[in-house]
């Protein structure tokens, strides 16, 4: 084609109609129809909620009455950092689990990798609730672990710092954030061995031809090529677990009350809606804020 010559289709390019440009927005439209029906009428059913007064009896009545907010934050802002430091611990110990047991199953398993990653997912065919009862079994005070921690004088330790109580587990942050770490850790390992899966090999092997060591082929390749499988991970176990209630519930006593246990007293004992809408749009504001943060940090992967 010369110079100044009007560009030409090719006969074989099919012709640009406005059905095909629309094509992306009609694909895109059943998930924003549901997207709309639960999630945003919800929430702004649940905004309109928390600016109500009124009771039960007599009803509710929007009022627009923000203090609701600023009393809910003076009421219960012990059960928000508390909710805030329980999923911080259950994070941390999911990865510091995890991210082993991911790399094993990624580089180590071999014919045995699909059994592992079943193993992995096998609590999820359990109910949440049966597997928080089953460590009550597991941590009871006269079990095999309670008598294991003891006689190892390890309760005595984590007494000193609060995790515990006396010679047992029951009743104490500890089985909380064990509860927590149980329950959420596949959350944390199968993001994790899908950003290690997909490293390439031969990544590795080049750093070990360049007379890297295998530590520090993993502190410069792996770890940092594995880091978003680390964040979506924690995202994962981290927002989840700050709203959590049950293992609060049935492991824990009232000194380890959840915002989570907040929230479904006022909805289902206490009757008190605008509270605990209010309380609910708190939590979600302040998880939102504190991922936002975390996500505008450096990006994943990234070698400084």
């Amino acid at each position: 084609m010369r110079r100044g010559d009007a560009p030409t289709t090719s006969p074989a390019d099919p012709p640009v109609t406005r059905t095909s440009r629309l094509l992306p927005y009609w694909l895109l439209l059943p998930g924003a129809c549901w997207l709309l029906v639960f999630f945003v009428a919800p929430l702004v059913y649940q905004a309109s909620t928390s600016l109500q007064t009124g009771s039960l009896e007599e009803g509710f009545e929007v009022t627009w009455h923000t203090a609701t907010y600023w009393q809910a934050l003076l009421d219960y802002h012990p059960h928000f950092l508390r909710s805030l430091l329980y999923a911080a611990a259950a994070t941390g110990l999911c990865l510091l689990i995890g991210y082993p047991l991911a790399y094993t199953i990624a580089f180590r398993a071999g014919r045995w990798r699909r059994v592992l990653l079943v193993l992995v997912i096998a609590p999820f065919l359990t109910s949440f609730l049966i597997r928080t009862l089953a460590w009550r079994t597991i941590l009871a005070d006269s079990g095999a672990v309670v008598t294991l921690l003891g006689s190892s004088h390890l309760l005595q330790a984590t007494d000193w710092v609060g995790l515990t109580s006396g010679q047992r587990v029951l009743a104490t942050p500890l089985a909380v954030i064990l509860g927590l770490s149980y329950n959420y850790l596949p959350m944390m390992v199968l993001p994790l061995y899908a950003s290690l899966a997909g490293i390439d090999r031969r990544l590795r092997e080049a750093a070990g031809d360049l007379y890297a060591t295998p530590l520090s082929a993993f502190r410069t390749v792996t770890l940092p090529l594995s880091a978003p499988g680390a964040i979506a991970g924690s995202l994962l176990t981290f927002i989840p677990a700050t709203g959590d209630y049950i293992n609060a519930e049935l492991l824990g006593s009232a000194h380890q009350k959840m915002i989570g246990n907040v929230i479904q007293g006022q909805f289902l004992r206490v009757l008190d809606y605008p509270t605990a809408a209010a309380v609910s749009l708190i939590l979600m504001v302040v998880v939102l804020a504190l991922v936002t943060h975390h996500l505008r940090g450096p990006r994943a992967g990234e070698v400084r």
